[in-house]
């Protein structure tokens, strides 16, 4: 218990140098940054394209070493959530210098719909989410959208982002679809839903959140259709004296994020919820 209380303490103090003033300036958005997120972006997008080629299976679970019993985890109604990392083709790690790339896979088996209905539902507009305190469709087009969410992310601090998406999606076959969400616009709200609620200039922000994909697969199976996200996002690093702390409270929050989605697709979407 005193550990634990130790941690708590150090956890919440972390919190506190995040948030504050002097934090907002060495959380710039260096050029390095960028042109490394480029890099892990273009390997994850390389990579999803030739397992989408490929005649092995179909979602990104199916070309992991433990894809069998993952499927049967998914199929009796777990949620599988699991971390990522991108490499270079050599198979050496792609590093992003002064941030953070949190990539992450979640799948679930939605009961009841078919992959095609389930595209057609969400061509409508973004699902409820736990995460999400508003959303709508600014745009429309054949098989795109371009979408506008107020966000929440919690970690060591508490931050509100105003994002807008483009949405695209792609009929694969009668039994399979993808569906891939860039965002084009990330703000952060400072003192939301107040009569102080103001925008943070892009280059004067914390930090917390700078880039946001997320590549989304869809497969009938007996039952119902298996959704698949893996998503990729950029912030800024934690400092390396309390990164051994603070880096499992960002993991598991980002887990717990995924799962919290994830199960929300299911709930609205699945056998006796619509």
């Amino acid at each position: 218990m005193a550990k634990e209380g130790c941690v708590s303490r150090a956890v919440a103090m972390v919190g506190m140098l995040l948030g504050s003033s002097a934090a907002v300036v060495a959380a710039h958005l260096s050029s390095e940054a960028t042109a490394a997120w480029n890099v892990y972006a273009r390997a994850t997008e390389a990579r999803i394209a030739g397992e989408l080629r490929s005649s092995s299976g179909f979602l990104a679970l199916d070309f992991q070493s433990d894809a069998v019993a993952t499927r049967r985890a998914l199929l009796a109604g777990d949620v599988i959530v699991r971390a990522m990392e991108a490499s270079r083709n050599n198979g050496r790690p792609i590093e992003v210098p002064a941030a953070r790339v949190e990539h992450w896979l979640g799948a679930v088996l939605i009961p009841g719909i078919t992959a095609a209905r389930l595209v057609d539902a969400l061509e409508e507009g973004p699902p409820p989410s736990d995460d999400v305190l508003k959303s709508a469709v600014l745009e429309r087009g054949p098989d795109w959208m371009l979408v506008s969410m107020r966000l929440q992310r919690k970690a060591i601090v508490t931050v509100v982002y105003d994002t807008e998406h483009v949405v695209t999606f792609t009929r694969r076959a009668p039994s399979r679809a993808t569906s891939t969400s860039t965002a084009v616009r990330i703000v952060e709200i400072v003192d939301a839903n107040t009569p102080q609620e103001h925008q943070v200039r892009t280059d004067n922000d914390r930090g917390f959140l700078w880039r946001l994909n997320a590549y989304w697969r869809y497969q009938d199976v007996a039952g119902g259709v298996v959704a698949e996200c893996e998503s990729l996002t950029l912030s800024r690093d934690v400092p390396s004296v309390v990164r051994f702390l603070v880096n499992p409270v960002i993991e598991r929050t980002a887990r717990e994020s995924m799962t919290r989605t994830l199960t929300a697709l299911r709930t609205r979407f699945g056998t006796g919820n619509r």
